[in-house]
């Protein structure tokens, strides 16, 4: 058995403190041995115990170093106990001590025999210096010597180059010029620099260089230093519930700065708490090496503990509890829903009540309830009618606030048909229940509906209706009888008739019989009959205590028939006065549909006589014609000629159509050049330019003058308003409208106003006295002679009192009759036209040649000339 050793403290790391022995006592198992300050010491599998660091020379802490032996068959230990004291009070107790090793000494290779190179390429490989970190000093500390073998004959000096000695970080390292020791002058940090490298130099006293740099390496030894750090200190998963052991969580990680080679940098993961413990303390484990974390006990549900906080310890030194360096985070597990509660009806019966024909009313609402979350998935509800609707005329869609179904009227119902309806509804979720489980019989209801009668609207059947008549028909013709059907059979209701729509009048319906006639005749080419169908809308209201109308569409086909005469277009045409090149194309337009349309038959009218002698008319088919100059020269100017077309109706229909022809001379290309004559003149672009804008200047200058007449005027008007009401105003004219006179109605004697008892007898106009030409009205009253008013001293007193005589005479006219007031002047020197109808004029005069005046004669001609008829 191991017993307890004292042994002194070494200067350097790697020194050999003790050596343990381990009697076995007959046990055939292999032992392996641990040490419980690993970051300071380390045990061989021999027992040989090491220092893993520099120490410093302190007094030894109270607690001793545990060795511990384990035998590896049947895990039997063994502990025992290293006290370690300075070496002064190791030799006191007489306890020799253990001799360190010496410094280390690195020798220049010789390059002088061929004999020796194998030991030269033995020693020219330097081995890998180990200096542990975070060491404690005292510094300078010695860690090699280095040496050249021509330091025997002669003095030499030494030197180090690289990071760590005269580059950067400086300073680090540094070697005795003359011993070649070389030197740490602080603590290392292998977290920042692992390692350095470093070459040595050896030259005389005059600079040269006696031996070929050589290559060192130093190691910084990682210790325990560094705490594990979590890369997050709470940690969020999620865990569907009624998961099954073994299903994966997630991953929690933590970072050991130390050195991931060795124990310090190596983790170990474990759960230290889990709340709440329910249903079992231990519902997670985790992979202590990898950090998963999965479930290890059945009984997850989320509508019990919806969520687990667990507490995750990291341990470095592969976990050891008794020297490892360990760090914790929290870990917030999630338990997510899944759809194991499945929805369940309120009430196993809900009840509702709609007015028929109603569209997209709610009638009812069905409430659920469901253990799941809320607002997800597993918890929102979706109804289906699974019975008592063959027609589909319900629907339940869902709430999305409340998760309720609103049972709605999607077709409309009929209270004749159905009264009341029982619908069977199911609610189920948006996604299926989990495995195993079953949807309830709470997850059924049954909805009864009553249906309330209500006063519906009368309909026309068929609607719209079509009949086919010609057109034409008279007024008072009985068309059709377009009668209504009331749905409401349980109510004694009768039906009236009204016209809604009747665009162009046409119709009218018996109120009663719902029987159609004509008032006007009909007419297929009237602009409100569209594609020869004319529609007419009519009214049905029953007598219910709240009266209901429907509308129905009579449509009326309207055959055609022979009813317009063709006319001629184009109604306006340019011919040359010359005949070549001399041509008009013509046809006709005829309201008509085919066959009372086209083709047409076109000829020329025999009256007047000169149209035939100036100009022929050529058919070029049935729809067109060609009008052309007979003669080899007509005059310019505009002629209306008179075509006679014929339709090709059953009963052909004539007219005689005026095309309105503008002869004018013409180019080459047969186009009219009166327009020419401007620019035959000789101006140029120039003098047209020229006159435009002398126009442009008078038109303006005409302009300034009238704005300055008008301001003159009202400058005038403004001084009249200041004239003094006392001074004389009968001998001013003031200009208030002009609508002109005749031609002795232009002279004015102002005298006469002012004085009319001066007037001779003889040129006062007799009451009911006419010019001769005059042609009487009606007949006129005779007025008894009034003496003439005395004399006033002003117009207005003379117009008053003749306004006074007329309203005492008894035998006046009612006030709104024409009264003559004054005499206007004598008749007009001009002959009547009403002479032109006298017989004595000259009824054997023939009066044909007006034919030849123009077209304006033509009137005349047609009045005064030709036969009796």
């Amino acid at each position: 058995m191991p017993t307890l050793k004292i042994v002194k403290l070494p200067k350097f790391s790697d020194s050999l403190l003790l050596q343990l022995k381990f009697v076995s006592c007959g046990r055939g198992g292999l032992v392996r041995f641990e040490c419980s300050n690993p970051s300071d010491f380390r045990i061989e599998g021999d027992g040989v115990v090491y220092a893993a660091r520099t120490l410093q020379r302190t007094p030894v802490p109270a607690s001793p170093l545990l060795i511990k032996a384990v035998d590896t068959t049947t895990q039997q230990q063994w502990v025992t106990q290293v006290k370690m004291m300075p070496p002064t009070q190791v030799q006191e107790l007489a306890v020799p001590p253990v001799i360190s090793k010496t410094l280390k000494e690195i020798v220049f290779p010789s390059q002088n025999a061929d004999s020796t190179l194998k030991r030269i390429k033995r020693d020219w490989v330097i081995p890998p210096i180990n200096v542990p970190e975070n060491s404690r000093g005292p510094f300078p500390q010695e860690l090699v010597r280095i040496r050249s073998d021509h330091d025997k004959n002669r003095s030499l000096r030494y030197s180090v180059t690289g990071p760590g000695a005269d580059q950067p970080p400086n300073g680090i390292f540094t070697i005795d010029p003359i011993s070649g020791e070389l030197s740490v002058n602080k603590p290392l940090d292998r977290e920042h620099i692992p390692n350095f490298h470093l070459r040595a130099h050896a030259v005389d006293l005059n600079g040269n260089q006696v031996e070929n740099p050589i290559d060192i390496v130093i190691n910084v030894i990682d210790m325990n230093d560094n705490r594990p750090e979590f890369t997050h200190q709470i940690w969020n998963g999620t865990v569907p519930e009624g998961s099954k052991p073994g299903t994966f969580v997630m991953t929690v990680t933590s970072i050991d700065k130390d050195d991931p080679k060795t124990a310090n940098g190596m983790l170990r993961y474990k759960i230290l708490s889990q709340n709440p413990e329910s249903p079992s303390s231990n519902m997670f484990t985790i992979n202590n090496k990898t950090g998963g974390i999965i479930t290890v006990a059945a009984g997850l549900d989320r509508e019990k503990v919806p969520q687990y906080t667990l507490i995750i310890q990291a341990t470095d030194m592969e976990g050891n509890p008794m020297y490892g360096l360990s760090n914790t985070a929290t870990a917030v597990i999630r338990v997510t829903d899944i759809n194991d509660n499945p929805p369940e009806f309120t009430a196993e019966m809900f009840f509702g009540e709609v007015p028929e024909n109603a569209v997209n009313v709610i009638v009812a609402n069905l409430s659920v309830t469901d253990k799941d979350q809320p607002n997800t998935p597993a918890w929102n509800a979706v109804y289906k009618i699974t019975g008592g609707d063959p027609t589909g005329r319900f629907s339940v869609p869902t709430d999305p606030t409340t998760n309720e179904g609103l049972v709605t009227v999607v077709k409309p119902i009929d209270y004749e048909i159905s009264r009341t309806y029982v619908l069977t509804v199911e609610a189920r979720n948006e996604v299926p229940l989990a495995r195993g489980i079953h949807s309830p019989r709470q997850s059924t209801a049954t909805v009864s509906i009553r249906v309330k009668d209500v006063n519906e609207s009368p309909y026309f059947d068929p609607n719209p209706k079509l009949i086919k008549l010609e057109e034409g028909m008279m007024p008072e013709s009985t068309l059709t009888i377009f009668t209504a059907q009331d749905p409401d059979r349980h109510m004694e209701q009768t039906i009236r008739y009204s016209k809604l729509s009747d665009p162009a009048n046409w119709l009218m319906i018996d109120q009663n019989t719902g029987r159609i006639k004509t008032i006007a005749i009909l007419d297929r080419e009237s602009p409100y009959v569209k594609n020869s169908l004319y529609n007419a809308t009519f009214l049905a209201t029953d007598n219910g205590e709240k009266k209901a109308s429907g509308t129905g569409t009579l449509q009326i086909y309207l055959v055609d028939i022979n009813d317009n005469a063709p006319k001629v277009f184009p109604q306006e045409a340019e011919i040359c006065e010359k005949p070549e090149p001399n041509a008009i194309n013509i046809t006709a337009l005829d309201g008509d549909l085919i066959p009372n349309a086209g083709p047409f038959a076109f000829e020329l009218a025999h009256r007047p006589s000169d149209v035939r002698r100036n100009w022929t008319i050529t058919r070029i088919s049935g729809e067109y014609a060609q009008m052309s100059l007979k003669i080899g020269y007509l005059e310019s100017g505009i002629y209306e000629v008179p075509i006679i077309i014929t339709d090709s109706g059953n009963l052909p229909m004539s007219n005689t159509s005026y095309l309105r022809i503008k002869v004018c001379q013409c180019d080459m290309n047969g186009d009219c050049t009166d327009q020419q004559h401007i620019m035959a003149a000789g101006l140029g672009t120039g003098a047209i330019i020229s006159i435009l804008l002398c126009i442009i200047i008078l038109l303006i200058l005409v302009l300034m003058f009238v704005v300055w007449m008008k301001r003159r005027d009202k400058e005038r008007q403004a001084k009249q308003l200041l004239i003094d009401p006392e001074d004389d105003v009968r001998d001013n004219i003031l200009k208030y409208d002009e609508e002109g006179g005749g031609e002795e109605d232009q002279d004015y004697d102002l005298s006469q106003l002012q004085q009319p008892d001066t007037l001779e007898p003889d040129a006062i106009k007799p009451v009911g006295i006419r010019r001769l030409d005059e042609r009487p009205l009606h007949p006129e009253p005779q007025y008894p002679m009034r003496s003439a008013a005395p004399h006033p001293g002003d117009i207005g007193d003379f117009i008053n009192e003749g306004l006074k005589a007329a309203d005492n005479d008894p035998t006046a006219p009612p006030y709104d009759s024409l009264l003559v007031f004054d005499y206007e002047g004598s008749g007009s020197t001009a002959g009547s036209l009403s002479s032109l109808n006298s017989s004595s004029s000259g009824g054997d005069q023939d009066y044909d040649y007006l034919n030849d005046w123009g077209p304006r004669f033509r009137k005349l001609a047609d009045m005064y000339g030709g036969s009796d008829d």
